[in-house]
């Protein structure tokens, strides 16, 4: 079953226009155009955010906003704060493969847009994506768009369920109208497993709202409320505790750190099913007074405000918010170089890019932007100045201009 909230709708936006300006202009009176994101589940992750953000800056005198998502995450309190904007709740969609509970989405899926008859149906993420896309697909949709956050398939899985899920996306990539990266390595990626041809994708970052990082703020506020004791240099992994992010790596590279020198204190903020992996992790180093577990965060300018160095120990990815978030924030990045990493930190300029799983090499990173109180305030300062490419209203704009395209084509 799907339950809706709805709200009513007022006016806003033309062509010639670009970022802020595209999204506030005014527009001669036309028919509203009906568009459904589709994400698995509210929880606070960038591809969730980014979705929010855009739902809050496309222009409503132009389109009908509906978004379709599996049932609770932390940011459902901001996705019902949305004006205009319609929920829908899919209970048996959600991330992890099941599939009774997956042909039971798809069919509330299909109902759902069978329906409510939207003229762009746009999936985000990979399970969301498949179902979304089909039940689109079959119930007459004519426009539909997928963003890949990333892929669910990696170099870790086995080598028969990772071409299953290439043969999927390969698949459903058929009958999407508009492919979306985030990342030029996500698009390479695509490429390289045929599921896209040279200039199909359009490109619109996993951006944040930069302004709210440039907000000036005293730093350090938290630190006592964290456990961080007087005069320890903070890094920090703001991320959710999931395989794919690794948290392990993070606590062994803060066991070896420590291991050397006691002037620093270690924070993770996030949550996640490998929590009590990360624990015992702890227990095991017998760090457990040098290394605090924050949980979910929501003030996320707040949170870069009393850390130092940040660090990022993924094993794939898009591209993360969290760089931009960094970088926006004026800290230096030390992180794995997945996917689309190298293409927001600048090696040994505004951070330091290692191989997956390389403690040793992401330690002695950490370990020499401790030393070096100038090279951090020097990498915080570059990755602040090239930041601006991730800004939401950049990204918005991009997609809203597609939008429009594809809509004109079929209004002709």
């Amino acid at each position: 079953m799907t339950s809706l909230s709805t709200k009513s709708v007022p006016p806003q936006s033309p062509e010639g226009y670009s970022g802020l300006e595209l999204l506030a202009a005014p527009r001669s009176k036309a028919r509203k155009w009906k568009v459904f994101h589709v994400i698995t589940k509210l929880e606070l992750g960038g591809a969730q955010k980014v979705t929010l953000m855009t739902l809050e800056r496309l222009p409503l005198e132009s389109y009908r906003l509906g978004l379709v998502t599996g049932p609770g995450g932390l940011l459902t309190e901001r996705a019902e704060s949305i004006p205009e904007l319609d929920i829908f709740r899919i209970p048996s969609l959600s991330r992890n493969i099941h599939p009774v509970k997956d042909a039971r989405a798809f069919l509330d899926l299909y109902r759902l847009f069978r329906r409510e008859r939207p003229d762009i149906v746009h999936t985000h993420s990979s399970k969301a994506g498949i179902l979304g896309r089909w039940a689109a697909k079959l119930s007459g949709v004519k426009i539909i768009y997928h963003t890949a956050h990333g892929f669910g398939f990696n170099e870790d899985q086995s080598p028969l369920r990772k071409h299953f899920f290439v043969w999927l996306e390969r698949c459903t990539k058929k009958i999407t109208t508009q492919f979306v990266v985030v990342s030029r390595s996500n698009e390479r990626t695509a490429q390289s497993h045929r599921m896209l041809k040279m200039n199909e994708a359009i490109l619109c970052r996993d951006a944040i709202s930069i302004e709210e990082f440039l907000a000036p703020g005293p730093r350090g506020q938290k630190k006592s409320s964290w456990g961080v004791p007087n005069g320890k240099t903070v890094v920090g992994m703001v991320a959710c505790l999931k395989p794919q992010k690794c948290p392990a790596d993070f606590v062994d590279v803060a066991a070896r750190i420590l291991h050397t020198r006691n002037d620093v204190h270690f924070v993770m903020a996030g949550d996640g099913e490998l929590r009590s992996e990360v624990e015992d992790r702890i227990r095991h180093h017998g760090i457990e007074t040098h290394i605090s577990l924050l949980g979910w965060q929501r003030d996320m300018p707040e949170v870069y405000r009393n850390l130092d160095i940040v660090v990022l120990t993924s094993l794939w990815e898009g591209l993360p918010c969290v760089f931009s978030e960094a970088m926006a924030s004026q800290l230096p990045i030390v992180a794995t170089n997945v996917d689309g990493a190298a293409e927001a930190i600048v090696d040994r300029e505004t951070g330091y890019l290692h191989e997956r799983h390389d403690i040793e090499g992401i330690a002695r990173s950490v370990d020499i932007l401790l030393s070096d109180i100038g090279l951090r305030k020097t990498m915080g300062e570059k990755g602040r100045a090239a930041v601006m490419e991730f800004d939401i209203n950049t990204a918005v704009s991009n997609l809203e201009k597609s939008y429009r395209a594809f809509t004109r084509a079929l209004n002709s």
